[in-house]
């Protein structure tokens, strides 16, 4: 089986991305990432989910971009709780994806693997522009004039999204179809000290959202439900 690295943060996006990877032929890489986001809830399910989830390695990438800030969830900004609006929200973090991509790429290239995925959506999101189809285009591009691997012609790097089209009902009908399990999923930016989704933040909303829409009954604990 060729490698893939893929972008594992234990969210529903992420989890489903992992899925369709290893169902389209390849070995899942997974790669997880504590940046000093504000709950450890969602490393806490990477960690217990990626090898169940058929990924051949885990790797946790350690750093702290509280010391850049600039977001809600790397700071004291409160999270937003009134609705998914039309501008990029304060819980958009800072280059968060082309971060992310980075490591990514170097791992691929150090595995040998030319495929990366990762979980973006460019219909039912925050309105991130690091999410976009065209964003993805130029770390293509990027990713194949700034590798040896690439260079020396070993092979050319692909980033595939297999969700960025589909709604957030279409992604949950493909999990389910691959027999994700959403209750080891986590999605809220502000959960409870017991761990709790808040049900009210643009993630639980558009989650919630896509389960109903999907006429699936979401197995997460929320402490609230939307306008509840």
């Amino acid at each position: 089986m060729k490698k893939a690295v893929v972008l594992y943060s234990g969210g529903l996006d992420s989890t489903t991305c992992l899925a369709i990877a290893r169902a389209e032929g390849f070995e899942p890489y997974a790669m997880s990432f504590a940046y000093g986001q504000r709950h450890q809830a969602e490393l806490k399910v990477a960690r217990d989910y990626a090898r169940h989830m058929g990924a051949q390695e885990h790797m946790l990438v350690d750093f702290d971009l509280r010391k850049i800030g600039g977001s809600a969830l790397t700071s004291a900004i409160e999270v937003p709780k009134d609705g998914v609006g039309s501008d990029i929200p304060v819980t958009y973090v800072p280059a968060r994806n082309t971060i992310f991509l980075s490591f990514a790429l170097g791992w691929a290239e150090v595995l040998q693997s030319f495929d990366i995925y990762i979980g973006v959506n460019a219909l039912d999101y925050s309105g991130y522009p690091d999410c976009r189809p065209e964003y993805i285009a130029a770390f293509e591009t990027l990713a194949n004039l700034a590798t040896k691997a690439a260079v020396e012609g070993a092979g050319k790097y692909r980033i595939h999204t297999p969700l960025i089209n589909l709604t957030k009902a279409e992604i949950i009908r493909r999990g389910l179809e691959l027999g994700v399990d959403y209750g080891k999923t986590h999605s809220c930016y502000d959960p409870t000290a017991e761990g709790l989704a808040c049900g009210r933040c643009d993630s639980c909303r558009l989650r919630l959202k896509g389960f109903a829409e999907a006429g699936v009954q979401d197995p997460v604990a929320y402490s609230k439900r939307g306008e509840e």
